[in-house]
């Protein structure tokens, strides 16, 4: 699902606290980057927008 707005919206990196601002056009699942923290970031819901922690994936390669 993909929500459109034509306004850029501002919400608080849930890491560090400053501001990210999310383009008009946005994906759930998306991953953003914080400028401030560099934290990798996950769009989890589109209504309202909430922001969360990007999980951190992890390869098996085996052994």
């Amino acid at each position: 699902m993909t929500m459109t707005t034509t306004e850029t919206t501002v919400q608080a990196c849930p890491e560090c606290e400053e501001p990210v601002q999310i383009g008009g056009s946005v994906r759930l699942n998306e991953i953003l980057e914080c400028a401030g923290c560099r934290s990798e970031l996950e769009i989890v819901a589109l209504s309202p927008l909430v922001l969360a922690c990007a999980p951190e994936v992890e390869e098996d390669w085996g052994e």
